[in-house]
Formats: structure tokens, C-alpha cells, sequence
């Protein structure tokens, strides 16, 4: 089994259960080398699931975790392109150094990424070409709830939370020194990428030290950077470059430090990081975005009290964000993002049968951008929640959840001068979401779940007052100052088997939305600094998401080495309900089968991916063609020097085909990468 796991490289469940064979990313490090710690002793911990901790398959809600040598070779430029293609899970994608995760069809402000539980309050939600201000590089394990998770971390997770963990404050004691690397070169953009961290401490006091780097070349693509159906619209004059994507080079960097003081029953600390980037936007050729990030995280946990409560659980970060808009080395715009968010959540002691949590959550960030091509006024944005979560299990067979949220929000608009931005109204939310769930137990083997939600959303400050052309995607927006709530109930129901090495899962999914803020063309068109601009305008529509996710494992063979059979696939619908007509940027039919072969340190992975033609799109998009695409990863694990040690060798795309992503706004001027070849190598000590 052991040596199956070596290759079950891309394996989409949970993967925590075996975290006894992988190692930490670089940046969080465990406390003690992976190989000297029994498969029992790490038990699947969820921060995002529920605060409770249980594991996935205790939770009504489907969750997928990624970690150890798993998410070391989905690793990629980005987080959403290191997730897409996991169940439910596609990217925005603008070009190679830019991609957000899309969960169910929902993006922007519909799904949360967090850090450590707490938002990093990037701008990533803004605008497409906005990058997501955290490397994969520094991540030890990702935390994917797929469906809403309004309950724990308000409405604006109400397409689903993705949370990234790091060990950049221990939460466990440290004895002694530890530490891991991770080098990588290759790819389609010929990326050199590596990251080093070191831990230390005496048993009380623990201490972390991490740092990255990454620095990429322009984009090698199959053909032509625009479409068939795109050079059919061009102009005669329009630049029709090929083989290589202009302008989508770039660089990244990072580090930092942390420390805490730990106990037999908690921990307490504090760190300090910080991210710069410097990339090229795609769509602009003589355009790079530059872009710093820093943030101060506090945390801390107290176990095992006695009284009305049992645990406390606080995590708090500040950040600072700044991003500028470089054309022809003149900024245009920057766009700034500073605040913080809390949270602290006390476990109670038993109520009956019900086990339980109940916490608060507070936030307040200043959001401005500014220069000529400014859409949005500057806003200030304050949010307090409650939120409560209990579970009963019924029998050994039952298990039912259920909780409720309350949150107030303001937010303020500040004109600046800009007259395109005066007398706006400031706006009060006070959102609420309930959710209740039940999982069960049909045989040790197979489990039912269904999760319901009846989730509300405050409107963001730039669906309330945006009013300026948007140049990343082409159009002049205007908000609707005078939205109101965006209101959806969604459920999901799926099965579950878990039998040894075999494991799946297949579920459906329904989400009926209420005032759907949607951004919708409104026929009109201004005059822009090139050409005119078509005027798109937010505002509440009827909309409905529906439709399944499956994934499965299964040993096949078992001799002189494992082979294991994994498939996937998910499907996602959605729609105005009053018009028919489809939402944008909905990843098509995706199907994914893989043979994973391991023999003692040496493991192989054949995978190909299909994904359908997307010819469910509004009025006057394109349509996007099918693919099917053939990767493979040959690893071997050993032991040198006083360290453990993967060597991986991945190709990537190995037909060359042509992939533009529904889910893409660029899909028709920014292909992915062509034909590619990674090597790594990554220890621990």
C-alpha cells in the first residue's frame, strides 16, 4: 500500500489518512520527519470543515484536502491552476502568473480564500487580472468545502471556501531542528521555482523561518495566442502572435518568520510575512502589474479546559496590500487594500446529545484605487458575525448537524475628488444564513450525505458603486448603489464508499438564487481611450447552478506492485431562471481517468483529462472547443544523508493540445501552455 500511495500523485480525496508516507511543503514542516511518525498518530484534522475537527468523512458538506506529495505535483504558478480540475473545482485563469479558484461555477465574491482561517485581503476578487496574494510554494495543505460555507465564514462563501494552511505559527511543540526544500525547473513558461523553510525549538518555544522564489519566462503555446473564432473578428491590423504568449512572464517572491509558545493543551503565537510580485497582464502588451503584500498573523488554541467551555480558538491577521498598473513604465493605477479579520471560537461542553461550537467574527478593510483608470471610489467595509454550529449524533448509524449565522455590514464610499463617484449612499447589510445536514451510515463501507443552506449575501463595495471603464475585461461597469441582498438555498446529496485502498464518491448539487448579482451587458457603449467600450451594468437576477461531481479510486491489481484505477468528472449548469440564457464562464462536462503504478521507491502516473466543448454561453461570447490532454510523472523516494528526498519527472500536456478554459474571460485571446517538461526534487530533514 505504501507504495501505491507513492504514486496516487494527484489523488483528490482526502489525503490525510497517509500523511505518515508524505512530507510537508516547504514553509510548514511538521515537528517531526514524516518517516518516524506511525500512520495513527496523525489523525485528519479539518480548520475549515468544522470547528469541531472532524474529518471529511464525518461532514455533510464534501471537503477535499491536498497535501504532502500530492500537492507537491499539482504544485503549479498559481492556486487556482494547482486546483483546478479537482472535483467542482475550475479556474479563472488570466494568462500564467493569475488564476482563482472557481468552485461550482461561482467565482469573486462568492468564494473565500482564506489563509489560516482569515482572509489575506488581496484584490484578487476585484478584477480577473488580479493575482491571488498568496505562492503554492508556502502552502502545506489546501482545504476545499465545496458548496456553502456562509455558516462559518459568512455570505460571501456561499459558492464554497478554499483555505490555504501553513505552519508559519507551529501549533504543535518542536524539538530540536527540521526543515524541508523544494526545487523545480521546466514547464511551459520554463519556470525556475524554489523554497526553503527551517523549524526549531526546545519543546516550549517554537520557531519558523521560510522562504521562496519563482521566476518564469513568456508562455510557449501550440499555435496561434487568439482563437479560430477570434482572428475571424480581428481586424486586418491586429498582431496575430504564435508560439509564445507576449507579455506573460514573471516573478515572484516571499519569506517569513514566526514563532510560538506551546503546551501540553495550546499554543499561542505570531508571524510576519511578506509577498511581492511583478508579472505581465496578457491582455496589455505593454502592461505589468506590481504588486506587495504584507501581513501579521496571531494565533492561538486552549484545550481540555473544564466549565461551560472546553476549547478556545483565536486566529487574527492585519494585511497590507498595494498593487500598481505599470504602462510603458508610467503607473496608471494603484490599488490599495488594508485591514484585518478575527476570529474566535469556543467549543462547549456537551448540551444533552448536542456537541457544539459558537464564535464571532469581525472584520474592517479600506479598499481605494487610484489614477486615471480608477472604476471604484475608495470603501470602507466593517462586518461583526455570530455564528453557532451544533452536531447530534443520533447512533452509531446517524449523524445531523445544524447552526445558524447573523452578521451586520457597512459599507462607505469616499468620492476623492472624483466626480463620477459623488453623493453615493453609504449601505447597511444584516445577512443571515441557517444550514442543517445529516450523514448516514448505510454499512462500514458506503454513507449517505445531504447538506441544505439558506445562505444571504451583502453586495460588494464594487457591485454597489462601480462606475468606470474596467480595462482587464474590456467594458465599462456600473454598479447598482441600491442592491439589496443576494439570496440562494442549495443542497447536495451525494454517496460515499471507503473500503481499504478503494474509495469514490458521486453527488448532485442544486443552488436556486434569489437576486443574483450579475453582471449584465447592457446594449450600450461609451466612448474608451482605443475604442468604445459596451457598457455592462450589475444587477439582481433570478439564476440556478446545478449539477454532479464524482471521483474514485480502486485497486485493480496487486503483485509485483500496485496499479490503481482513479477517475473523476464533474458537471456544472447555470442559468437565469427568467431568461434561460446561460451564466458566463461555466467549465464544460470534464472527465478524468488515470492508471498510478508504485514498486517500492519508484511510482508512475498515466492520466488523461477530456473536457467537453462549452457551447452553453450568453448571447455574443464565444464558444470553446474540446480537449483531451495526456500527462505523466514518473517518482522515486529515498533516504540520504540524514533526509528524506522525491525526485519527479512530469510532462504536461504531451499531445500539445490547443486548451483555452471556459472559465477563462481570456479564453479566446490566452491559451494554456503547450507541451511541457518539470523536474523537481524535494527533502526533508
Amino acid at each position: 500500500m505504501a507504495a501505491a500511495l507513492t504514486f496516487g500523485a494527484f489523488a483528490v480525496t482526502t489525503l490525510s489518512a497517509h500523511a505518515a508516507e508524505v512530507s510537508p511543503a516547504p514553509g510548514a514542516a511538521s515537528a517531526v520527519a514524516p518517516a518516524a511518525v506511525p500512520e495513527a498518530a496523525l489523525p485528519a484534522t479539518f480548520v475549515t470543515g468544522n470547528p469541531l475537527g472532524r474529518a471529511a468523512a464525518e461532514l455533510a458538506a464534501p471537503i477535499t484536502e491536498l497535501d504532502g506529495k500530492a500537492l507537491a505535483l499539482r504544485r503549479a504558478t498559481t492556486l487556482g491552476e494547482t486546483l483546478d480540475g479537482l472535483p467542482g473545482v475550475s479556474a479563472t485563469s488570466y494568462g500564467p502568473n493569475v488564476s482563482r479558484p472557481i468552485i461550482r461555477g461561482l467565482d469573486g465574491d462568492r468564494i473565500r480564500v482564506l489563509q489560516n482561517g482569515t482572509a489575506s485581503l488581496d484584490a484578487s476578487s476585484l478584477s480577473y487580472d488580479h493575482a491571488v496574494a498568496q505562492d503554492p510554494l508556502s502552502i502545506e495543505r489546501v482545504e476545499i468545502v465545496r458548496g456553502p460555507a456562509a455558516l462559518l465564514y459568512g455570505g460571501n462563501a456561499v459558492g464554497g471556501v478554499v483555505n490555504t494552511i501553513d505552519n508559519r505559527i507551529p501549533r504543535e511543540a518542536l524539538n530540536g531542528i527540521s526543515g524541508a526544500t523544494d526545487f523545480s525547473y521546466g514547464g511551459a513558461n520554463r519556470e525556475r521555482a524554489g523554497a526553503a523553510q527551517l523549524e526549531f525549538g526546545n519543546g516550549q518555544f517554537a520557531f519558523h523561518v521560510d522562504g521562496f522564489a519563482r521566476k518564469s519566462a513568456d508562455l510557449r503555446i501550440p499555435g496561434f495566442a487568439r482563437s479560430a473564432q477570434q482572428r475571424a473578428r480581428d481586424d486586418e491590423d491586429v498582431a496575430q502572435p504564435s508560439g509564445k504568449l507576449p507579455n506573460s512572464d514573471g516573478q515572484t517572491s516571499g519569506a517569513a518568520a514566526g514563532a510560538s509558545w506551546t503546551w501540553a493543551d495550546g499554543y499561542a503565537g505570531l508571524s510576519y510575512s511578506g509577498y511581492d510580485s511583478d508579472y505581465g497582464t496578457v491582455a496589455e502588451e505593454n502592461t505589468r502589474i506590481r504588486l506587495r503584500q504584507q501581513r501579521l498573523a496571531l494565533a492561538s488554541e486552549v484545550r481540555n479546559l473544564s466549565g461551560p467551555f472546553t476549547a478556545f480558538k483565536f486566529d487574527f491577521g492585519y494585511t497590507d496590500y498595494e498593487h500598481k498598473e505599470v504602462e510603458n513604465g508610467e503607473t496608471g493605477t494603484t490599488f490599495k487594500n488594508h485591514g484585518y479579520e478575527g476570529r474566535i471560537e469556543a467549543r462547549h461542553a456537551k448540551i444533552g446529545p448536542l456537541e457544539g461550537a459558537v464564535g464571532v467574527q469581525f472584520s474592517q478593510n479600506t479598499f481605494s484605487a487610484l489614477g486615471e483608470e480608477a472604476f471604484v471610489p475608495k470603501s470602507d467595509t466593517t462586518n461583526v458575525a455570530l455564528f453557532a454550529l451544533e452536531e447530534w449524533a443520533v447512533n452509531q448509524a446517524v449523524k445531523l448537524s445544524f447552526g445558524a449565522r447573523i452578521e451586520h455590514s457597512s459599507v462607505k464610499p469616499s468620492a476623492g475628488g472624483n466626480d463620477r463617484f459623488d453623493n453615493l449612499p453609504s449601505r447597511n447589510f444584516t445577512p443571515g444564513s441557517v444550514s442543517a445536514g445529516a450523514v448516514f451510515a448505510l454499512t462500514p463501507a458506503w454513507s449517505v450525505a445531504l447538506n441544505t443552506a439558506y445562505t444571504e449575501r451583502a453586495p460588494t463595495f464594487y457591485e454597489l458603486y462601480a462606475n468606470g471603464p474596467h480595462l482587464a475585461t474590456g467594458v465599462f461597469e456600473i454598479g447598482d448603489p441600491q442592491a439589496k441582498l443576494e439570496k440562494a438555498f442549495s443542497t447536495d446529496l451525494s454517496l460515499r464508499y471507503e473500503n481499504g485502498p478503494n474509495k469514490g464518491s458521486v453527488g448532485v448539487f442544486y443552488s436556486r438564487f434569489t437576486n443574483f448579482i450579475a453582471l449584465n451587458n447592457t446594449g450600450l457603449t461609451v466612448d474608451g481611450a482605443e475604442n468604445p467600450l459596451p457598457v455592462y451594468q450589475y444587477a439582481g437576477v433570478p439564476a440556478d447552478l446545478y449539477g454532479f461531481e464524482a471521483e474514485g479510486r480502486a485497486r485493480v491489481w496487486q503483485g509485483y506492485g500496485n496499479l490503481d484505477v482513479e477517475l473523476r468528472g464533474d458537471y456544472t449548469i447555470g442559468r437565469n431562471r427568467d431568461t434561460g440564457e446561460p451564466l458566463p464562464r461555466i467549465a464544460p462536462l470534464r472527465l478524468t481517468a488515470a492508471l498510478v503504478y508504485g514498486l517500492g521507491r519508484w511510482g508512475g502516473r498515466l492520466e488523461v483529462v477530456h473536457a467537453s466543448n462549452q457551447g452553453r454561453v450568453p448571447a455574443n461570447d464565444l464558444t470553446t472547443s474540446g480537449y483531451t490532454t495526456l500527462g505523466a510523472a514518473l517518482t522515486y523516494q529515498f533516504k540520504a544523508g540524514g533526509a528524506q528526498w522525491l525526485a519527479y519527472l512530469k510532462g504536461e500536456n504531451l499531445t500539445n493540445q490547443e486548451v483555452r478554459l471556459a472559465s477563462s474571460v481570456l479564453r479566446d485571446i490566452a491559451p494554456q501552455g503547450g507541451r511541457a517538461v518539470r523536474v523537481g526534487l524535494r527533502t526533508t530533514f
